[in-house]
């Protein structure tokens, strides 16, 4: 794996703890460093860090705040 690769994943909290709870990853991104962009993905996925993930929480955090007014309201 390429060095600046290798301290991309380690600075960011999140890849580096990904990487290592699932560890095949080391094995495809060792054979072909061009797969990070499809880690970098997996790793949004999993933990949620997609645009449309955060759009969708601000959303639900929205609809729980106006629920509990509503109910204080009656």
């Amino acid at each position: 794996m390429e060095f600046s690769l290798q301290m991309k994943l380690k600075q960011e909290k999140n890849m580096y703890q990904y990487l290592k709870s699932n560890s095949y990853w080391i094995k495809n991104l060792n054979r072909n460093s061009s797969e990070y962009a499809s880690f970098v993905e997996a790793m949004k996925d999993l933990y949620h860090l997609r645009t449309t993930d955060k759009i969708s929480d601000a959303i639900d955090n929205i609809d729980l705040i106006s629920s509990f007014l509503g109910a204080f309201k009656s």
